[in-house]
Protein backbone atom coordinates (compact mmCIF):
# COMPACT_ATOMS: atom_id res chain seq x y z
CA UNK A 1 0.00 0.00 0.00
CA UNK A 2 2.45 1.71 0.70
CA UNK A 3 4.69 1.95 -2.84
CA UNK A 4 1.20 2.79 -4.20
CA UNK A 5 0.95 5.93 -2.16
CA UNK A 6 4.29 7.04 -2.75
CA UNK A 7 3.74 6.57 -6.35
CA UNK A 8 0.65 8.86 -6.43
CA UNK A 9 0.43 11.03 -3.65
CA UNK A 10 1.87 14.30 -3.43
CA UNK A 11 5.54 14.20 -1.20
CA UNK A 12 3.49 15.48 1.66
CA UNK A 13 1.54 12.36 2.45
CA UNK A 14 3.87 9.91 2.09
CA UNK A 15 5.39 8.65 5.40
CA UNK A 16 9.56 9.98 6.50
CA UNK A 17 11.96 8.18 3.93
CA UNK A 18 14.50 5.78 6.87
CA UNK A 19 18.28 7.25 6.52
CA UNK A 20 20.20 5.15 3.74
CA UNK A 21 22.27 2.18 4.28
CA UNK A 22 25.79 2.98 4.77
CA UNK A 23 28.04 0.92 2.74
CA UNK A 24 30.96 2.88 3.05
CA UNK A 25 32.90 0.23 3.99
CA UNK A 26 31.67 -2.14 1.65
CA UNK A 27 32.35 0.37 -0.92
CA UNK A 28 35.95 0.83 0.04
CA UNK A 29 36.76 -2.56 0.33
CA UNK A 30 35.18 -3.03 -3.87
CA UNK A 31 37.40 0.42 -4.44
CA UNK A 32 40.41 -1.69 -3.24
CA UNK A 33 39.68 -4.92 -5.18
CA UNK A 34 39.09 -3.18 -8.88
CA UNK A 35 41.85 -1.72 -8.41
CA UNK A 36 43.79 -4.75 -8.03
CA UNK A 37 41.67 -6.15 -11.17
CA UNK A 38 44.27 -6.61 -14.06
CA UNK A 39 41.61 -6.77 -16.86
CA UNK A 40 38.29 -4.86 -17.56
CA UNK A 41 36.35 -8.57 -17.43
CA UNK A 42 37.78 -9.08 -14.30
CA UNK A 43 36.86 -5.62 -12.61
CA UNK A 44 33.14 -5.95 -14.24
CA UNK A 45 31.42 -8.01 -11.39
CA UNK A 46 33.41 -5.74 -8.78
CA UNK A 47 31.51 -2.34 -10.38
CA UNK A 48 28.53 -4.86 -10.46
CA UNK A 49 28.64 -5.00 -6.78
CA UNK A 50 28.67 -1.39 -6.26
CA UNK A 51 25.81 -0.86 -8.44
CA UNK A 52 23.80 -3.72 -6.39
CA UNK A 53 24.50 -1.18 -3.07
CA UNK A 54 23.91 1.60 -4.59
CA UNK A 55 20.95 1.11 -6.11
CA UNK A 56 19.22 -0.37 -2.55
CA UNK A 57 16.82 2.30 -1.50
CA UNK A 58 16.17 3.22 1.91
CA UNK A 59 12.65 1.07 1.79
CA UNK A 60 10.34 -0.98 -0.42
CA UNK A 61 8.40 2.36 -1.40
CA UNK A 62 11.65 4.23 -2.83
CA UNK A 63 12.59 1.36 -4.49
CA UNK A 64 9.67 0.91 -6.71
CA UNK A 65 9.80 4.43 -7.20
CA UNK A 66 13.53 4.30 -8.28
CA UNK A 67 13.00 0.80 -10.26
CA UNK A 68 10.41 2.28 -12.51
CA UNK A 69 12.53 5.61 -12.97
CA UNK A 70 15.29 3.25 -14.26
CA UNK A 71 12.69 1.37 -16.49
CA UNK A 72 11.25 4.75 -18.05
CA UNK A 73 14.88 6.43 -18.53
CA UNK A 74 15.96 3.18 -20.30
CA UNK A 75 13.14 3.23 -22.78
CA UNK A 76 13.81 6.71 -23.08
CA UNK A 77 10.73 8.37 -21.47
CA UNK A 78 13.50 10.75 -20.19
CA UNK A 79 10.40 13.35 -18.90
CA UNK A 80 8.73 10.56 -16.95
CA UNK A 81 11.87 9.11 -15.69
CA UNK A 82 12.88 12.62 -14.17
CA UNK A 83 9.24 13.23 -12.74
CA UNK A 84 10.11 9.25 -10.76
CA UNK A 85 13.56 10.63 -9.94
CA UNK A 86 12.03 13.82 -8.49
CA UNK A 87 9.41 12.25 -6.67
CA UNK A 88 11.87 9.89 -5.44
CA UNK A 89 14.48 13.02 -4.05
CA UNK A 90 11.40 14.76 -2.45
CA UNK A 91 10.64 11.23 -0.01
CA UNK A 92 14.77 10.55 0.14
CA UNK A 93 16.21 13.83 -0.04
CA UNK A 94 19.75 12.15 1.33
CA UNK A 95 19.48 9.07 -0.99
CA UNK A 96 22.64 9.39 -3.72
CA UNK A 97 21.32 7.30 -6.26
CA UNK A 98 18.26 9.94 -7.03
CA UNK A 99 20.33 12.82 -7.77
CA UNK A 100 22.62 10.20 -9.78
CA UNK A 101 19.65 8.83 -11.56
CA UNK A 102 18.35 12.33 -12.67
CA UNK A 103 21.26 13.22 -13.38
CA UNK A 104 21.80 10.83 -15.80
CA UNK A 105 18.25 11.47 -17.52
CA UNK A 106 19.23 14.90 -17.48
CA UNK A 107 22.04 14.21 -18.88
CA UNK A 108 20.68 12.13 -21.75
CA UNK A 109 18.21 14.96 -22.67
CA UNK A 110 21.47 17.75 -22.91
CA UNK A 111 20.41 19.45 -19.88
CA UNK A 112 24.12 19.29 -18.25
CA UNK A 113 23.68 22.40 -15.83
CA UNK A 114 21.34 20.77 -14.43
CA UNK A 115 22.76 17.47 -14.52
CA UNK A 116 25.66 18.51 -13.05
CA UNK A 117 23.67 20.05 -9.99
CA UNK A 118 22.42 16.26 -9.27
CA UNK A 119 25.67 14.95 -9.63
CA UNK A 120 27.25 17.65 -7.06
CA UNK A 121 24.76 16.66 -4.89
CA UNK A 122 24.59 12.93 -5.03
CA UNK A 123 28.99 13.26 -4.52
CA UNK A 124 28.15 15.27 -1.76
CA UNK A 125 26.06 12.65 -0.44
CA UNK A 126 28.22 9.83 -1.14
CA UNK A 127 31.86 10.80 -2.02
CA UNK A 128 33.46 7.45 -3.07
CA UNK A 129 30.11 7.34 -6.35
CA UNK A 130 33.00 6.76 -9.28
CA UNK A 131 30.11 6.51 -11.68
CA UNK A 132 28.41 9.53 -10.40
CA UNK A 133 32.52 10.94 -10.65
CA UNK A 134 32.58 9.83 -14.03
CA UNK A 135 29.47 11.43 -15.13
CA UNK A 136 30.05 14.86 -13.89
CA UNK A 137 33.25 14.50 -15.56
CA UNK A 138 31.85 13.80 -18.84
CA UNK A 139 28.89 16.39 -17.98
CA UNK A 140 31.81 18.94 -17.81
CA UNK A 141 33.06 17.73 -20.85
CA UNK A 142 29.59 18.43 -22.47
CA UNK A 143 29.59 21.91 -21.19
CA UNK A 144 32.79 22.70 -22.60
CA UNK A 145 34.74 22.76 -19.79
CA UNK A 146 37.07 19.62 -20.55
CA UNK A 147 40.05 20.64 -18.39
CA UNK A 148 37.98 20.26 -15.29
CA UNK A 149 36.01 17.26 -16.68
CA UNK A 150 39.14 15.79 -17.45
CA UNK A 151 40.53 16.41 -13.81
CA UNK A 152 36.85 14.57 -12.52
CA UNK A 153 37.56 11.83 -14.59
CA UNK A 154 41.72 11.29 -13.55
CA UNK A 155 40.09 11.53 -9.79
CA UNK A 156 37.19 9.03 -11.04
CA UNK A 157 39.77 6.71 -12.34
CA UNK A 158 42.20 7.18 -9.58
CA UNK A 159 39.51 5.01 -7.87
CA UNK A 160 38.23 2.55 -10.36
CA UNK A 161 40.84 2.75 -13.39
CA UNK A 162 38.39 0.38 -14.91
CA UNK A 163 35.22 2.62 -15.56
CA UNK A 164 33.81 2.79 -18.94
CA UNK A 165 34.69 6.11 -19.49
CA UNK A 166 38.26 6.14 -19.26
CA UNK A 167 38.36 6.01 -22.80
CA UNK A 168 37.38 9.69 -22.98
CA UNK A 169 40.24 10.17 -21.01
CA UNK A 170 42.70 12.89 -23.14
CA UNK A 171 46.38 12.10 -22.78
CA UNK A 172 47.79 15.14 -21.26
CA UNK A 173 49.88 16.02 -23.60
CA UNK A 174 47.30 16.75 -26.16
CA UNK A 175 45.58 19.79 -26.73
CA UNK A 176 42.43 20.29 -24.86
Amino acid sequence: MMVLLLAFAPPALARECPVPADHSARISALLEQVREADTAQEAQPITNAMWELWSQAPDEAAQAVLDRGMAKRAGFDLLGAIADFDRLIAYCPTYAEGYNQRAFARFIRGDYPQALADLDRAIDLNPRHVAAMAGRALTLMGLGQVEEGQAALRAALALHPWLPERRMLIDPGEDL
